[in-house]
């Protein structure tokens, strides 16, 4: 059975959908019921599944974890996700948007030399992306470096990337299956939004 909850953090509502292994779903959002939806499009149609009104241990670490990855802070710990469900282009686009450290931006094109496939089609997975924030969908923009979509709306998408500022200079390769994902530091992003 699949667990839903949902808690205010400070103003945030931020929802996690999961059974005491994996992760299905997370979401952060204005309300509860928004928050809730949204793990609803997440998870398989065929699991069944319980709105709980307190938390496992296990679901409130995964709340604290949001937290720190919406604060913008740098995280090290990880849960399973579950993806089962998803299609092996998702997973695989997913995995490498996951590789995508904070303080830097890759875009639609340079995932998609790592992970296969278009621009346009690593743009529908991240649209639909299950896990966000954990795997950092904000994190990928436009090649013009334009801040592209965010379901979430572009006020959020830049809120992030603001909170992940680091200050970095150069730009980085990340090896990905003998292929390279190029990262380039979020200040970019600040250059472009400056000059328009």
């Amino acid at each position: 059975m699949i667990c839903l909850y949902a808690k205010n953090i400070e103003g945030v509502w931020f929802g996690v959908a999961c059974d005491e292994k994996s992760i299905f779903g997370t979401a952060f959002t204005s309300t509860e019921k928004h928050a809730l939806q949204s793990l609803l499009h997440g998870i398989p149609f065929d699991v069944p599944f319980q709105i709980f009104e307190k938390p496992s241990v296990f679901t409130d670490s995964v709340l604290a974890f949001l937290k720190d990855i919406y604060d913008g802070k740098d995280v090290s710990q990880s849960f399973p996700l579950a993806t089962d469900h998803l299609s092996e282009y998702q997973k695989k686009v997913l995995d490498v948007a996951s590789l995508i450290p904070v303080g830097y931006v890759a875009s639609y094109g340079t995932v998609a030399k790592a992970a296969g496939g278009g621009p346009r089609a690593v743009g529908n997975v991240m649209a639909m992306n299950p896990f966000a924030p954990i795997v950092p969908c904000h994190r990928v923009v436009s090649s013009d470096f334009s801040l592209g979509g965010y379901g979430g709306g572009l006020d959020a998408k830049l809120a992030f990337l603001i909170r992940e500022k680091r200050g970095y200079a150069a730009q980085r390769e990340i090896p990905v299956d003998g292929k390279k994902l190029l990262v380039i530091p979020v200040e970019f992003v600040f250059k472009k939004l400056k000059k328009a």
